[in-house]
């Protein structure tokens, strides 16, 4: 059982990554980013996720610097954006990356989107940044099973995690056998569902038995599901609130009634029809 933010999940390789980690999707950059990041490191955050898409890399490099947690201690994962993707391109793109965030190497590094006709390619940089000991753990994010199929057929190292859409509504549940079966380690974004689902009933009672919050039901329920999740926020109150989710286990009973809100509905774009 997950039982403090620093608890890790060992990776296929034998990285281990926590559980539990801040993301930062739409957070500004500079002050907003600087003091979030410093924030979550302060309260005992240990994992941090952003991207270069995200265009905040400079200050959550800010943040891990001017929180004075050794570099070691903590889990950053960024991810390759779509116009850079292919060989040379990706390997210029994590550069900018480590230059941007003022780090010698990244734990984890994601393709950021299955883009036809490239991301093969983009696999193979990352695959020579994982060799050359640039990154210690190489994955993807927002593949369906038919895209990780179609890349393991030609790679060498098969990806530790993928990063999808995951919550309540949308659980993914063949994606996560088959990852599972694979070894590669699931990780949700948006898992809250971007707020849409903190007035749901079910959730709302399932949180007034343990006296937790239905958005503290939803992220045990992902740990509880064994998968990594990484709740974003710049508010200190709720960066800690968020994190208040390892003194209380939910029954067989809960877990299974959450697993009965699934509707295959998402919030973020298909990644068999996105056009960025």
């Amino acid at each position: 059982m997950v039982k403090s933010l620093q608890d890790t999940v060992t990776l296929h390789n034998g990285v281990e990554m926590p559980w539990f980690g801040l993301g930062v999707f739409k957070v500004e950059d500079g002050n907003e980013a600087i003091h979030s990041v410093k924030m979550a490191l302060e309260v005992g955050y240990r994992s941090i996720d952003t991207a270069a898409i995200y265009e905040n890399e400079e200050g959550v490099g800010q943040g891990i610097r001017e929180s004075g947690v050794p570099r070691e201690e903590i889990f950053v994962t960024s991810k390759v954006w779509n116009s850079d993707q292919g060989y040379e391109s990706t390997l210029q793109a994590f550069q900018a990356t480590l230059d941007r965030l003022g780090l010698d190497y990244l734990d984890l590094y994601l393709i950021h989107w299955p883009v036809e006709g490239k991301y093969k390619e983009t696999w193979k940089a990352l695959e020579h940044l994982y060799k050359e000991g640039k990154v210690r753990a190489i994955g993807v994010s927002n593949f369906h099973i038919h895209h990780l199929e179609d890349l393991m057929k030609d790679a060498e190292i098969k990806p530790m995690v993928n990063q999808v859409e995951l919550h309540p509504r949308l659980a993914q549940k063949e994606l996560r056998e088959y990852c599972e079966k694979h070894g590669i380690q699931m990780e949700a974004w948006s898992p809250l569902m971007q707020g849409k689902l903190l007035d749901n009933e079910v959730l709302v009672e399932i949180g007034e038995k343990y006296g937790k919050t239905p958005a503290q039901v939803i992220l045990r329920w992902d740990l509880q599901s064994g998968i990594i999740t990484i709740p974003k926020s710049i508010k200190r109150e709720r960066i800690i609130q968020n994190a208040s989710i390892f003194d209380f286990e939910l029954s067989k009973e809960d877990m299974d009634r959450i697993d009965a809100l699934n509707k295959d509905e998402r919030v973020g774009p298909d990644p068999d029809n996105f056009d960025f």
